[in-house]
């Protein structure tokens, strides 16, 4: 019978390596964002089929993000790395969609940097608080995610290209779900500021009574 090893404590699980398959995923995910972005803005987005396509890769790219947390979660593979670059790896993508649509003129520019400046503040906050701890998302910040999601991918559909009564229905709809979504982003970061001064005070304050 051996001893734990020197990198190991006696009573404690051994952590995770960053180098599994949900991080492979989320990985994957960044280097799939220039393909979404040229199949996006190829041809202004005036081709009914690259739009199409250009939805077709959003939805794969966001099925990685779904399956890397559950396999993290069921396999115990949840890594600080993990916690760090999946975040990131949204915002890479919502923000080149984001990007993408405003430049095709499908989504206001206003609300494009309203919401690439909460996504990257709130990532940047982060990175300073890391010392702190990690922060993971919150349900109000998955929630977030997913009417991002669900608004970004009616916005890459040329439904706009597509005049029809359905199509304008579509449209309306896509419309009311990024207002939700625009909602629920500043709600979050204010929720995500709090819980950061929280976090910060807490250590701080075990750190003086060490």
């Amino acid at each position: 019978m051996t001893g734990p090893q020197p990198h190991e404590t006696a009573g404690e699980p051994q952590k995770p390596s960053n180098l599994n398959v949900p991080n492979a995923l989320t990985v994957l995910r960044i280097a799939g964002v220039p393909v979404f972005g040229w199949l996006l803005l190829d041809q202004h987005g005036l081709d009914v089929s690259q739009r199409i396509w250009a939805f077709v890769a959003f939805v794969l790219l966001m099925i990685t993000d779904r399956i890397d947390g559950d396999i993290a979660r069921a396999k115990g593979l949840v890594t600080n790395f993990g916690k760090l670059a999946d975040p990131i790896a949204d915002k890479a993508l919502t923000g080149m969609a984001f990007v993408g649509l405003s430049i095709i003129g499908v989504l206001w520019w206003w609300v494009t940097i309203v919401l690439l400046v909460r996504e990257w503040g709130i990532t940047l906050m982060r990175f300073v608080v890391k010392k702190y701890g990690v922060m993971p998302a919150s349900q109000g910040g998955r929630i977030k995610t997913t009417l991002q999601s669900v608004a970004i991918g009616g916005y890459v559909l040329p439904l706009e290209l597509w005049d029809t009564p359905l199509a304008n229905a579509l449209r309306w709809g896509i419309h009311v779900t990024m207002a939700v979504a625009v909602a629920f982003t500043l709600v979050t970061a204010v929720q995500y500021v709090r819980d950061a001064v929280h976090l910060r005070r807490e250590q701080k304050a075990l750190a003086g009574n060490a």
